[in-house]
């Protein structure tokens, strides 16, 4: 271990980044505002996702990952590259770091190699990459390494992802582009079609956090939302409800209950039985949504767990395999100076 040895959570939504040391040192949004005219970055992170929506023709705020995939490489770099020299400054450390690197459960040998080759050409020594599933689970310490099954459902901004765990590595897995971020555009599209307003995603991302639930609230939830009416042209505010929220997402989330029964059906006996002791652990900003794990429990007969601060598991989880290369070894899709597995 070396004590300026990085962890990354990088998501689609948000990038959360651990300093062997220190703990976790940023939690900013996964976005980038480039000035399309210089092709210049004008802002990172918080700074940037203020801008969304926001910014003049020649500025564009941009996610520059899309399902959990990189869907722009240079920008993901500057973005790592921002990150990296944030940490360092942060934690007073200025030699070129190891970093342990989480991405989605299934993500692709040409996928892979792009986010190594990023996170190389934005400064580091050594790149590892891990399934975020897996460094979810090292991060909530479930016993990773032992013979016994385990199970985590990562449901982040732009990809769920469904795992079963056990001997250090991936029995059963299945990723899904059903999470936060689809759950905004369901409310979009229902608020759009019901209400014939239109809003963007921050107010739909907004209005999922203080009021979303996946069954009836015993005291009604409602807010005020503020888009413009589509028959007017002029700004209108209404009110919007749990059961709206409930209603728009009802499908997404049949989808994600459907996928966790499709992975739980294709698991060993042995391994299902030790997840029918231990339960299922929820992490991720998705496991906060209010009832979910009632849901699953009601279609599964299966205990479900909601792990302790679900946002910070995967960087916790690759902060400890960072500072604990040898023991997580095994758990490690890639490691640095050799080929993607086929």
């Amino acid at each position: 271990m070396f004590d300026n040895d990085i962890g990354i959570d990088l998501g689609t939504a948000n990038t959360l980044v651990y300093v062997s040391g220190h703990g976790i040192i940023i939690n900013e949004p996964t976005v980038v505002a480039v000035n399309q005219k210089t092709g210049q970055v004008v802002a990172v992170g918080h700074s940037a996702k203020e801008m969304l929506g926001r910014t003049p023709p020649h500025i564009v705020a941009v996610r520059p990952l899309v399902d959990g995939v990189i869907s722009d490489f240079e920008i993901t770099q500057e973005l790592l590259s921002y990150f990296i020299n944030k940490a360092n400054k942060l934690s007073k450390k200025l030699a070129r770091p190891r970093i342990v690197i989480g991405v989605p459960s299934g993500i692709t040998n040409v996928e892979t190699r792009a986010v190594k080759d990023a996170a190389r050409n934005a400064g580091a020594r050594e790149v590892f990459i891990i399934e975020e599933p897996m460094a979810a689970a090292i991060g909530i310490r479930l016993p990773v390494n032992d013979p016994i099954g385990s199970m985590v459902i990562d449901i982040g901004g732009g990809t769920t992802d469904i795992a079963v765990i056990s001997l250090g590595g991936i029995v059963k897995s299945k990723n899904l582009r059903v999470a936060g971020d689809k759950f905004n555009e369901d409310i979009i599209a229902y608020i759009r079609n019901e209400f014939k307003i239109l809003t963007g995603e921050k107010t739909a991302e907004a209005i999922k956090i203080s009021i979303g639930s996946v069954i009836k609230t015993d005291v009604p939830l409602e807010a005020p939302l503020r888009g413009r009416d589509l028959i007017t042209g002029l700004p209108r505010e209404v009110v919007i409800t749990d059961s709206d929220i409930r209603e728009a997402i009802s499908q997404s989330i049949g989808m994600l209950v459907t996928s966790v029964k499709e992975v739980i059906e294709e698991t060993p006996p042995e391994v299902l039985s030790d997840i029918m002791n231990r339960g299922i652990v929820l992490v991720g900003g998705g496991a906060l949504i209010r009832g979910l794990d009632s849901i699953l429990y009601e279609e599964l007969r299966i205990p479900i767990h909601i792990a302790e601060d679900p946002l910070t598991c995967i960087a916790r989880g690759t902060g400890i395999v960072v500072e604990q290369l040898d023991t997580y070894r095994e758990a490690l899709i890639y490691e640095d100076d050799e080929e993607a597995p086929t």
